[in-house]
């Protein structure tokens, strides 16, 4: 990153842009602080943003000729792969039914009043290396580890909601509290973000999710109100009560879940462990003894979190690979030593390329139910897990005959017949009466079945 602020550094120098240039945002933020950034580029100037870029663009910074947006009165130029963008400084206005705002040109001052938080407002010089805190509040906010808003928060909130998530975000992401006027006014515009965009709404989501802090993010999003707003399915999940092998409520036992669950192991298990109970709130009954149930907590479940995951414009593949491990969720938990070779086969047939995600899953699940991090202990589990495993000899649990072969052994034509046949099969390698890959055993078996 340093060497393509290098170039433009020096690709301005000794021009009419020199000193006028400033970088601001994100990466003057991450640098001040101490982190590594993969922001992109912002560069702030009193001036045109489209000549900017073609100047840029004719001194053999980049290959492509940049994107301007007239409108906006911004460019967008890639330079050695990094996205850099051109902001002629100016200043916006809103309509109160949209995020599409009117712009014109104004100083830098009036440009970092229009951001969303004082820490993103600082600029750094292009050429002299000079920061300029033109709020006044951003070096404090910064070192006091505050977010606030550069003008009344109900103006900035109401300009774009969406600030709204990106304010958790960043309290979560840094550790940072939001100050008391701002988490008000949060909480006070909540039903404005119902007009942002599935789409943009899911970028911030998924950001507080991927934090190491998420739990608080989550917690943060329940507060304010904002949560109800874009995950209502999520919200409902506080205050349901559960049975007595559970220590807390349906939402505690979800964040605590989550919290076992690191960063490391991915997007796709850390939204399963959020939505993996989200189908207790329309399966709970109470029996005439006071017991809690869930029956088909994870079928109803699977069903919400799909249908959520697709309104957030999160990718199919994604939501129904989270729908399968919830729909999945209580199998590994539900181990017992009487479990059968035959019970333990069908399990690894039935997950797939998803069992190890279902074996941490069940092991983050079972912890926080119990409030203990050997109360997921699956040990017993996994050595019988391996003890079958080895007996496959890495072979796949399905029939050992695809449907081409069991047509030339039974001399059938394609049908119904083919597929019961390759079932058939597939069972006897799940009840260990054909060993996985065996084909000649498989092929006497069609032939002599009993």
């Amino acid at each position: 990153m340093r060497d393509i602020i290098e170039k433009l550094r020096s690709a301005t120098l000794a021009t009419a842009y020199e000193g006028r240039l400033y970088l601001v945002g994100g990466i003057v933020r991450d640098r001040l602080m101490g982190l590594p950034t993969d922001e992109d580029i912002d560069i702030v100037l009193e001036g045109d943003a489209a000549e900017l870029a073609g100047f840029l663009y004719a001194s053999g910074l980049s290959q492509n000729p940049p994107t301007i947006y007239s409108r906006f009165g911004t460019a967008m130029l890639a330079v050695d792969g990094a996205r850099v963008e051109l902001v002629g400084a100016r200043k916006e206005s809103y309509d109160p039914s949209s995020r599409k705002p009117a712009t014109k040109p104004g100083s830098l001052l009036d440009d970092v009043l229009r951001r969303d938080f004082t820490i993103n407002t600082l600029l750094e010089n292009l050429h002299s290396g000079e920061i300029l805190d033109l709020t006044g509040k951003a070096h404090n906010d910064i070192t006091d580890k505050i977010i606030r808003t550069p003008l009344d928060p109900m103006i900035t909130f109401d300009d774009d909601p969406l600030r709204m998530l990106r304010a958790i975000r960043f309290a979560t992401r840094f550790g940072f509290a939001i100050n008391k006027q701002t988490y008000v006014a949060i909480r006070e515009r909540a039903h404005r973000l119902s007009i942002i965009s599935a789409e943009r709404m899911r970028g911030e989501f998924e950001k507080i999710l991927m934090t190491q802090n998420a739990v608080d993010g989550m917690e943060m999003l329940r507060k304010t109100g904002l949560m109800s707003i874009f995950a209502p399915e999520i919200a409902a999940l506080y205050g349901v009560e559960q049975n007595i092998h559970h220590r807390c409520d349906v939402w505690n036992h979800t964040l605590a879940a989550l919290e076992s669950i690191p960063v490391e192991c991915g997007l796709m298990l850390r939204l399963t462990a959020l939505l993996h109970d989200v189908g207790k709130v329309a399966t709970k009954s109470v029996d005439e003894a006071g017991g809690v149930h869930f029956y088909g907590h994870e079928k109803v479940g699977a069903e919400l979190a799909e249908r959520f995951l697709k309104r957030l414009t999160f990718s199919n593949q994604l939501a129904e690979e989270v729908a399968f491990l919830i729909s999945m969720h209580l199998r590994v938990g539900s181990y017992s030593q009487e479990w059968t070779d035959t019970a333990m086969r069908r399990l690894i047939r039935d997950a797939g390329e998803h069992l190890n995600d279902l074996i941490l899953l069940a092991e983050a699940d079972g912890a926080a139910a119990k409030n203990d991090p050997k109360g997921g202990d699956l040990s017993k589990f996994r050595e019988h897990l391996a003890q079958v495993r080895l007996e496959l000899h890495g072979k796949e649990i399905k029939s050992p005959l695809d449907g081409r072969e069991i047509m030339e052994v039974l001399g059938l034509d394609p049908g119904p017949k083919v597929g019961e046949a390759q079932g058939f099969l597939e069972e006897q390698v799940v009840k260990g009466r054909l060993r996985a890959g065996d084909k000649a055993g498989a092929r006497k078996l069609l032939l002599e079945p009993d």
